[in-house]
């Protein structure tokens, strides 16, 4: 809750004015034991929570009580405690009855606000706006606290008004794959949906102290009867015996972020680990079948405060996280930053979004989903529930994150909620919770996201690069761009052994993809998802030719109009980055190829006219004339021939063989 922490200062408040003014009682035993209570928390330990023991404070202050009832300092300084020890409904209790006993013991009214503020916190919302009414009409309320009751009772409006209109909120136990009587929590997931990661906290007799247990990451997959296989153990170069936690999983299941802390001593992170201070996010790479060993996150993210909760962008460009402060004069404040990588692999400085997003209050958790665009968040600062409720905020095209919405009850509660993920589909969201019914202890559950709460669909493109000559796997670098805007969405790498990728493909956009690696000629491809037509994943792997060969290479990306020879904007991505490879390779010779399907006339000419268009456009942009020549071929060399089309069954599949037939290409005629 937000302002309970407040009694701290209601304690030292409480302490010091009772002392110097005579109490409401007259029975000095009463009082010696109210002052007995009163001191109690600063003498001795509560062991149970290795603090302050603010219940032996409140038994002394129930025994005052028994020997004066209508003492209403030994109820007000009881709540306190109480409400330090989280236990509300007593707080709720003592409060109420001080003021039953004397409504005027405070000056400013303060004890209506505190009241107030417990009642959200246990969903009493209706009673808490009527002690709001009673607070904000006291001639002396304090201002600051004024201020704050009016972010209360817009949340207790917002809550009470949630709890009449519940969303449709079913959710299911993700099973014994997963779950187990240990705690689990913290999933994330691959842009297929297929491979899940999460933290399980464990019992392990290494881990120095009382309490035997530290985090470790788990991995399950889906299998092809959508039960998830019993999850393993991350290896020990990931898994230590300190504490992994709050993981990030890149789209393509090969790069892995996450939150490492140090032991008792403050300092030792793990074998071969080092940090710069509270915990700090860790890097390790998936190569072949193996994880590198981790490494402190490259560049400038990692501090002496605390960074966690990283959430990676399918890209693998940008990384969202939660940074809290440390320090004796901070705020226990927490946001949300975000950080580019650089094409070194570093880490930029962390920046923080705008206050519309964070507030003076703690955000706790965020997840960018795979379409970049929307980002879903917890925080204790908006207008809720009460406690931590999520939220989600989207990205327009000028960059600018809208007004956070928040999801709606009972997806929030008055309890607190966390650490949300949601499914590349965007239709499926997961939470950790201890609700009945489970396994033991936390355990992970998913249910159907309502349809205003839902991301960019998005789908995905996997498969293999290759040597077109040798079969052999080649790492390529993907490059998707929107062609509308010729911004880079997406870049990836493929894996360094197997040549294996994963890209994620959000809907709604036209894309060029590029593939490229030294020594070869680049790839292209053009998506069209405006229109997926019930597509869940491409599959396509990606043949890479070498530079020394003579195969023609297909501009899948070179528009034109119908029976036109001029160039469509949307043509000079994919030409732009023509011009860089012949720059990279400046002894190429290319010779620019059209062609045309069998259909309509004239066919050789208009071939003709559109190679000399591309032909000119890259004369326009530095290209020396004598590197570059242009052909028309006409429909004399189709990829499929008509008697080929002529077996094939639909318009769909006819239309599609014309359109390959209907192409640009060049090919390298002088190394």
């Amino acid at each position: 809750m937000k302002y309970f922490l407040i009694s701290l200062l209601l304690f030292a408040f409480s302490s010091c004015s009772v002392a110097q003014q005579r109490y409401s009682s007259k029975n000095k035993k009463a009082i010696k034991l109210f002052e007995a209570g009163k001191a109690e928390p600063g003498l001795s330990i509560d062991y149970t929570t290795n603090g302050p023991n603010f219940r032996g404070g409140i038994a002394l202050m129930d025994k005052a009580l028994e020997k004066d009832p209508n003492f209403w300092e030994a109820h007000m300084i009881a709540g306190e405690f109480a409400e330090m020890l989280k236990d509300y409904p007593s707080a709720i209790d003592h409060y109420k009855a001080a003021l039953a006993i004397n409504p005027k013991h405070s000056s400013t009214g303060s004890t209506y606000f505190y009241l107030a503020n417990l009642q959200q916190a246990m969903g009493d919302y209706e009673s808490a706006i009527k002690n709001l009414d009673l607070f904000e009409n006291h001639k002396m309320a304090n201002p600051e606290l004024l201020m704050e009751a009016q972010g209360i009772r817009a949340s207790c409006s917002f809550a009470a008004n949630a709890l009449n209109n519940p969303l449709d909120f079913n959710p299911i136990n993700i099973g014994p794959g997963i779950n187990t009587k240990d705690p689990e929590y913290f999933p994330t997931i691959t842009v297929d949906g297929k491979t899940i990661l999460f933290t399980r906290r464990i019992e392990d007799g290494r881990v120095e102290g009382p309490i035997k247990e530290q985090e470790d990451f788990f991995v399950s997959t889906l299998g092809d009867n959508h039960i998830w296989s019993k999850a393993i153990s991350m290896p020990s170069n990931v898994n230590t015996v300190n504490n992994e936690g709050a993981p990030t999983i890149g789209a393509d299941g090969r790069t892995l972020v996450f939150v490492g802390c140090p032991d008792v001593t403050g300092e030792f992170y793990g074998e071969n680990r080092t940090g710069k201070g509270s915990c700090d996010l860790f890097i390790t790479k998936k190569l072949g079948a193996n994880w590198t060993t981790p490494v402190n996150l490259p560049g400038a993210v990692n501090s002496f405060h605390w960074e966690t909760q990283p959430s990676l962008s399918s890209d693998g460009k940008t990384m969202y996280f939660i940074r809290g402060i440390r320090g004796r004069n901070s705020t226990n404040d927490s946001d949300i930053y975000f950080t580019k990588k650089d094409a070194n692999g570093n880490w930029g400085p962390a920046v923080r979004l705008p206050d519309h997003i964070n507030t003076p209050e703690q955000e706790e958790s965020v997840l960018i989903h795979p379409d970049g665009r929307t980002l879903y968040f917890a925080s204790r600062g908006h207008i809720g529930m009460g406690g931590s409720d999520l939220f989600v905020t989207r990205m327009d095209e000028n960059g600018n994150w809208s007004k956070p919405q928040n999801l709606g009850y009972p997806i929030n509660t008055k309890f607190d909620e966390n650490s949300l993920m949601v499914s590349p589909e965007g239709e499926i969201a997961f939470f950790a919770s201890d609700r009945d019914g489970g396994y033991g202890d936390l355990d992970i559950y998913y249910f159907l996201m309502p349809e205003n709460l839902r991301p960019t669909r998005t789908l995905y493109f996997e498969g293999i690069v290759f040597d077109a000559e040798t079969r052999k796997p080649v790492p390529g670098k993907f490059q998707l761009i929107d062609l509308k805007t010729g911004k880079e969405i997406i870049y990836s790498e493929a894996d360094n052994l197997s040549g294996e990728f994963m890209v994620s493909l959000p809907l709604n956009r036209d894309y060029a993809l590029n593939v490229t690696y030294p020594g070869y000629s680049f790839f292209s491809q053009n998506f069209n998802m405006n229109n997926p037509e019930g597509l869940e994943a491409i599959h396509m792997d990606v043949p890479l030719v070498p530079i020394n060969s003579d195969r023609p290479i297909l501009l899948a990306n070179v528009f034109f109009d119908l029976g036109k020879s001029s160039l469509r904007n949307e043509s000079f991505v994919e030409l732009n980055k023509l011009v860089e490879f012949l720059n990279e390779n400046n002894t190429l010779t290319i010779e620019i190829g059209g062609h045309t399907d069998s259909r309509g006339t004239n066919n050789l000419a208009l071939s003709q006219s559109r190679a000399e268009a591309v032909y000119n456009y890259l004369v326009s942009k530095g290209i020396d004339s004598k590197r570059l020549t242009s052909k028309g071929y006409g429909s004399s060399a189709p990829v499929y021939s008509d008697e080929y089309i002529k077996k094939l069954s639909t318009e769909r599949e006819i239309e599609n063989a014309h359109q390959s037939n209907r192409r640009t290409e060049y090919k390298i005629i002088k190394k």
